[in-house]
Formats: structure tokens, C-alpha cells, sequence
């Protein structure tokens, strides 16, 4: 979780209206305080963090709103994949240090501490794309690892600062970071605090996908989005399974695994329209079941 403390200058800067950043608008209502949730597209549910003076950093309570809206959308039968963002200077900046700061061992022991950040994320079946531009860092840089797909801009910064803090990672970036680049490679970043780039992330496999701009990154992830709430929800919750699980078990147990799943969808009805459509060249009409 990267300090509020490290960014005064940027915020500083952001303090100035002319300076805020602004992406291609949508209809968004909200009960949150600090999200915006809209429908941009059909079956697609945006939620975007929406604390630029603060740069989006994160806190116990605006991860609590995140895994609401994570939840509601999961449960909304008519969404069938959701992009979490943030503004053009900030995905989120890091964790709000001033909640911390003060905590002793047995508080964040006997609370365990930051465990709701990551565990309601993982249960959560829908597809989440993680639509990333400016400051990912710490905690920031975490969110955006725990998600399915990761789109940033060339800008993006990711990273995971907290050694400098004399702390570490603690909402899982030590783990999902090393996965995807490495262990030398992670070891580096986390030991020194070292940015990375957005186009470093394209390069190392962190990011799916790399664009040139904020607004094109947004745009990207909701496109993609809106093609895979346009496929079979019982095939597209099975596939994010079973490629998850990979990230927890053997090559040997995964295939096993992948097959019981695989041999399990020829019960669903979309199996059946699947592969009707396709022999008869008909477009596919999911029942989702």
C-alpha cells in the first residue's frame, strides 16, 4: 500500500481545477460516496473510483464500497462483465497511510486487517477488467492484480512502494505480482520500491493490453467487456474458474480439473445452443443456463 505522503506534490497540482482530469462522460448514479457506477454498455457494469483530489488512495471503508458494487453487479442477472477504474492522474494511488499509521500488531492482528481488501474480489464469478491510467501504486497496484484482465495506458505508473515505509505488500502483491513477471523480477520492484511503467506491464504480462491514451484504455476495456457479457455466462464463469485455479494448484491437478469442468458444461443448455449455432451457422441465443 503505497503513502499518501509520497504524492503531496501531485496532489498539490491536482488541487488546481483546470488541472482534473476528465474521460468521455456516462449516465452514472450512485448511492456510493466515493464510486460512480453506470451501464455504458449492455451487460457491462462500470464502477469507477471517484476521489481524484485525493488521488483515489484507498481505505477500509471506499474498499467496502467496492466490494458492494463488486457484489450488486455480480448478482444483477443482466450484467455479465464489469470494469473497475479510475481518473486519468490516479487508478488509486495507494492506501490512505493516516489509517494505519497508528495501528499496533494486535489491532491488525486480532482484526485482521486489510483481509476484506482481496477476499470478496476473489468470489466474485463475473469477469472484472481493470481499466488502469495514471498512479497504481500499493494498494492500487494490488486492486488492479486481483482483477481478471488488466488494460492500462502507456502512462499508467504502476508499482509497489511499501518497502520505503519499512513495511511490505500486504494485500496480495507479493504473491499475484510475482506470478506474473517472476520471482527476480518482483523481487527487484518490491526490495528497491521501483515504478514500473504501463508499457513495462505490456511487456512483462502484468497488462493484456496497452493504449495510447486514458480514454482509449477505458474505451478498450469496455468493448471487451461488452463482447464477453455477449457470451454464455454458465462458459464464461467456468473459464475464469478454471483459469484461476491454475494460479493455485500443479499442472497435473489443473488439467484435471479443467476437464471435470469441461465435461460438466455438456449439461448446460448453452452447450446445446453453442454448438447447434455453429453446426446450423446461426448466431448463438444464450439462454445462460
Amino acid at each position: 500500500m503505497a503513502p499518501t505522503s509520497l504524492f503531496r506534490p501531485v496532489a498539490a497540482r491536482l488541487l488546481r481545477p483546470s488541472v482534473l482530469p476528465t474521460y468521455r462522460s456516462y449516465s452514472a448514479t450512485s448511492s456510493y460516496e466515493h464510486l460512480l457506477t453506470s451501464s455504458p454498455k449492455p451487460g457491462v457494469g462500470l464502477i469507477t473510483l471517484n476521489r481524484p483530489r485525493a488521488l483515489n488512495v484507498l481505505s477500509s471503508s471506499l474498499f467496502a464500497e467496492i466490494n458492494s458494487a463488486l457484489q450488486e453487479y455480480d448478482n444483477d442477472k443482466s450484467i455479465g462483465a464489469i470494469v473497475l477504474t479510475g481518473n486519468e492522474k490516479a487508478f488509486a494511488a495507494g492506501a490512505d497511510i493516516k489509517e494505519m499509521k497508528d495501528l499496533t500488531f494486535s489491532q491488525a492482528y486480532n482484526t485482521n486487517f486489510i483481509a476484506s481488501w482481496s477476499s470478496t474480489i476473489s468470489q466474485i464469478r463475473t469477469p472484472i477488467i481493470a481499466a488502469v491510467n495514471g498512479y497504481a501504486l500499493g494498494g492500487g497496484c494490488e486492486l488492479a492484480l486481483m482483477t481478471d484482465i488488466i488494460y492500462c495506458s502507456s502512462a499508467a505508473t504502476f508499482g509497489q512502494p511499501e518497502i520505503k515505509l519499512g513495511i511490505i505488500p500486504g494485500a496480495g502483491g507479493s504473491q499475484r505480482l510475482t506470478k506474473a513477471i517472476g520471482k527476480s523480477r518482483a523481487m527487484d520492484l518490491i526490495l528497491t520500491g521501483r515504478n514500473f511503467s504501463g508499457k513495462e506491464a505490456g511487456e512483462w504480462g502484468v497488462a493484456a493490453k496497452v493504449f495510447e491514451s486514458g480514454d482509449a484504455c477505458v474505451q478498450g476495456a469496455l468493448e471487451t467487456a461488452e463482447k464477453i457479457a455477449g457470451l454464455s455466462k454458465v462458459a464464461i464463469r467456468a473459464a475464469k474458474e478454471v483459469v484461476n485455479k491454475s494460479q493455485e494448484v500443479g499442472l497435473r491437478e489443473g488439467l484435471d480439473y479443467e476437464r471435470k469442468v469441461f465435461h460438466g458444461l455438456f449439461g448446460s443448455a448453452d452447450q446445446k445452443i453453442g454448438m447447434t449455432a455453429f453446426v446450423e451457422k446461426k448466431k448463438a441465443e444464450w439462454k445462460h443456463e
